[in-house]
């Protein structure tokens, strides 16, 4: 058990990491980050709901540089989201590049500021398809560059590297997560479209599990 930092979206995937590092570790805070995404309001809230639920300081970052320079759909700043699968060409429209360096080093530099001895973060196998940093090479060589780079040597723990979206849904379940609570649609708005990657990847997610999916859809 450690001190941890754990990078907490408001999604499925980090709200479960979240709640496993409640239960895992000496969890001292939780950090999101509001970089411009068009569904950055909609997570943060419920990262904020369950930071409060818990009793956990939570922090949110302003990164505005990011919608204003990078070329990315996920972006307020870029195009439509597609509709289609998660693992589909046209998902790459999605990527926002070294996104995940630029939060990990902030967040790197938070944990220490902290008194943490290690970061969590939610990266899971489904996400390997299309985003480059969240592969395990990637993750090995940021976690080498934290634990050289800080006095408390922070260690970066990935535990859902090698699960796939339904392990992820079924241990919420085994963690009594209301996953009504998370947001997962990249298109925003009030309801979850039921057409873009990440609603495709939700549903198949609760489906393969054999668990009831609480998300109400615009499009079945």
């Amino acid at each position: 058990m450690s001190k941890t930092l754990v990078l907490l979206s408001g999604g499925m995937d980090s709200t479960a990491a979240f709640y496993w590092a409640l239960r895992e570790h000496e969890v001292v805070g939780a950090i999101s980050f509001d970089y411009g995404s068009k569904h950055n309001e909609q997570e943060i809230s419920f990262a904020r709901l369950h930071a409060a639920k818990n009793g956990i300081h939570h922090d949110v970052v302003a990164l505005p540089f990011v919608n204003e320079l990078f070329d990315s759909d996920l972006l307020k700043s870029g195009g439509d989201i597609p509709d289609g699968h998660y693992a589909d060409e046209t998902m790459k429209r999605t990527v926002v590049p070294f996104r995940n360096g630029i939060m990990l080093a902030i967040a790197c530099g938070v944990a220490e500021s902290r008194g943490a001895e290690s970061l969590v973060i939610a990266a899971h196998s489904g996400d390997h398809a299309i985003y480059p940093d969240c592969r395990e090479p990637f993750m090995q060589a940021i976690a080498d560059a934290m634990r050289e780079g800080t006095y408390a040597r922070i260690s970066l723990l990935r535990p859902f590297i090698d699960l796939d979206k339904t392990a992820i849904a079924k241990l919420g379940h085994e963690l009594g997560i209301d996953f009504a609570q998370t947001w997962s649609c990249y298109k925003g708005g009030d309801q979850h479209c039921g057409l873009c990657g990440t609603c495709v990847e939700r549903r198949e997610a609760f489906q393969l599990a054999g668990l009831p999916d609480p998300t109400a859809y615009l499009k079945v």
